[in-house]
C-alpha cells in the first residue's frame, strides 16, 4: 500500500518520463489496430478500481502513513466525543505566533500575552507528557501558537531551552522555571503567616524584654522570650499583630493581621530564653510573638478559575492600606472550606457609591428626603490566590482599573 503523498510523487513522475510517451503511443496505434467502434465512452474498458480498503490495515502499512494521514486514522477510530471547545475565540487578536520566555517574566504575563483573559490559561496550554514537571516553562523556551481546524487553539513549546537539560555542567546558575506571580510582591506573605487566629496568638511565646532596657529591638539586638522551650540556634519568625479581621457577612471575627518584623535564633536557651534578632524588616516590640518558621511556599502554580462558584469580598488590606492598585495584597473571606485553591484567579468588583435619589417625589425642585440608593457594582479589576488558609486567603490585585477598596466584591469570572 502507498500513501497518497507517494501516489501523487509517482504520478509526477510517470508524467513526466519518455517511456509513458511510447507506452501512449503503443497504446493509441493498438487501439486503431482493434478498430474500436464509436460506443459510448462508458463502453470502453477501464483500468480495475483499486480495492477497497482492509477493515485493519497491516502493521507495516501503518508505518507508511504521512503524519497527516496517521492523525485523521487516528480521530477517525476514536468513538464520538463532545463538541470541541472554541478556544479560538480566547486569543488575543495580536498574539504573536510564536514568543521566547524571558527572565523575569511570570506565567500570568505569558498567559495575558496570548489570551484576552489570563486564567483561561489551563485550556489552550498543550503539555508533553514526555517531560518531567511538563507544566514548568524556563527562560529561553520558545511558545508556538498554533490553531486547528474545529475552532480551538493551543499553545505548546516547541524549542526547549537549555536550562531544563540534566546533568547541568555549567559552573554558573541556570535560570530556574517561571513563576506564577513576581516573587517580589508577595515574598513577605509566603513563609510568614500573615493572618493568625486567636488561640495561635495566645499559645505563642512572646517578647519579654529587650537587653539593656531598649524599648525597641532591631537587627543585632538580643530580645528575652518567655515560655519558648526551643534548642540553641534554632530560629522563629517575629510577628507584630495587627488589626482584627472580621467577616462582614456574619460580623464574626476570623483573626488578625500579622505583620513580619525579624527572625529570631535562640542564643541561650533557658526558662527564659535569650535570642538575637536578624534580618530585620521594621522595629520590634514587647509583646510580639514568635511564630515557628513554614517552608517555602512553591510559585509553580497555574492561575485557574475556580472549580466551584465563590462570592466573597475583600475583607482587609495588607499593610494597613485604605486603597489598593496593581501588585498589592488583599484579605478575602473566603478559604480553603469554600473551595480556594492556590492559584485560583477571581474577578473584583468595585462595591456601588450610594447616592441619594432627591428627584423622585417632586416635579420640580429637590426633596431632602429622597430616599438612599446604592448604585451596582462596576468591574474593578482581578486577583489571584496565592495562600490559602481554612476561612480567609490572601490574594495579589494582577490588574486594576480603578481602585479597589475594603467590602469590594471577590467572585468567580
Amino acid at each position: 500500500m502507498f500513501s497518497n503523498q507517494q501516489l501523487k510523487e509517482s504520478r509526477v513522475h510517470v508524467l513526466v518520463t519518455p517511456r509513458l510517451l511510447g507506452l501512449m503511443a503503443f497504446f493509441a496505434v493498438a487501439v486503431l489496430l482493434a478498430g474500436c467502434q464509436s460506443a459510448p465512452e462508458e463502453n470502453y474498458p477501464r483500468a480495475a478500481a483499486p480495492p477497497p480498503p482492509a477493515a485493519a490495515a497491516p502493521a507495516d502499512a501503518a508505518n507508511d502513513l504521512t503524519a497527516t494521514e496517521a492523525a485523521i486514522a487516528a480521530m477517525n477510530e476514536m468513538a464520538p466525543a463532545e463538541a470541541p471547545a472554541q478556544t479560538a475565540q480566547l486569543i488575543r487578536p495580536d498574539a504573536p505566533m510564536n514568543y521566547t520566555v524571558k527572565r523575569g517574566d511570570t506565567l500570568w504575563d505569558i498567559a495575558a500575552v496570548f489570551l484576552k483573559d489570563p486564567w483561561f490559561w489551563p485550556e489552550i496550554w498543550q503539555i508533553n507528557p514526555q517531560v518531567e514537571n511538563p507544566h514548568l516553562i524556563y527562560p529561553g523556551d520558545v511558545l508556538s501558537l498554533a490553531y486547528g481546524g474545529n475552532g480551538d487553539a493551543h499553545v505548546s513549546i516547541s524549542q526547549y531551552s537549555g536550562a531544563r537539560l540534566q546533568p547541568r555542567l555549567r559552573s554558573d546558575d541556570l535560570d530556574g522555571p517561571v513563576d506564577a506571580l513576581p516573587y517580589s510582591a508577595i515574598s513577605a506573605f509566603l513563609s510568614k503567616p500573615s493572618v493568625l487566629v486567636e488561640e495561635q496568638i495566645l499559645s505563642s511565646p512572646h517578647i519579654l524584654a529587650f537587653r539593656d532596657q531598649h524599648m525597641i529591638g532591631g537587627t543585632g539586638h538580643e530580645a528575652y522570650v518567655q515560655n519558648l522551650n526551643a534548642p540553641l540556634n534554632q530560629r522563629f519568625t517575629v510577628m507584630h499583630v495587627g488589626d482584627p479581621i472580621v467577616d462582614f457577612e456574619t460580623n464574626e471575627l476570623i483573626g488578625y493581621q500579622a505583620a513580619y518584623v525579624a527572625t529570631a535564633v535562640v542564643s541561650n536557651p533557658g526558662e527564659i530564653t535569650k535570642t538575637v534578632l536578624t534580618e530585620g524588616a521594621r522595629e520590634a516590640l514587647r509583646g510580639d510573638r514568635l511564630i515557628a518558621q513554614e517552608g517555602d511556599v512553591p510559585l509553580t502554580f497555574t492561575p485557574h478559575a475556580p472549580k466551584g462558584e465563590v462570592d466573597g469580598q475583600i475583607i482587609a488590606i495588607a499593610e494597613e492600606a485604605t486603597e489598593v492598585g496593581q501588585y498589592q495584597v488583599v484579605v478575602l473571606n473566603r478559604g480553603d472550606r469554600h473551595g480556594l485553591t492556590t492559584g485560583a484567579v477571581l474577578a473584583v468588583d468595585q462595591r456601588g457609591e450610594v447616592v441619594q435619589d432627591v428627584w423622585n417625589r417632586r416635579p420640580f425642585g429637590k426633596d431632602p428626603h429622597g430616599a438612599v440608593v446604592e448604585l451596582p457594582y462596576e468591574r474593578a479589576g482581578t486577583l489571584i490566590v496565592f495562600k490559602v488558609f481554612d476561612r480567609v486567603s490572601y490574594g495579589l490585585i494582577i490588574g486594576a482599573r480603578a481602585p479597589i477598596q475594603v467590602a469590594d466584591r471577590a467572585y468567580s469570572p
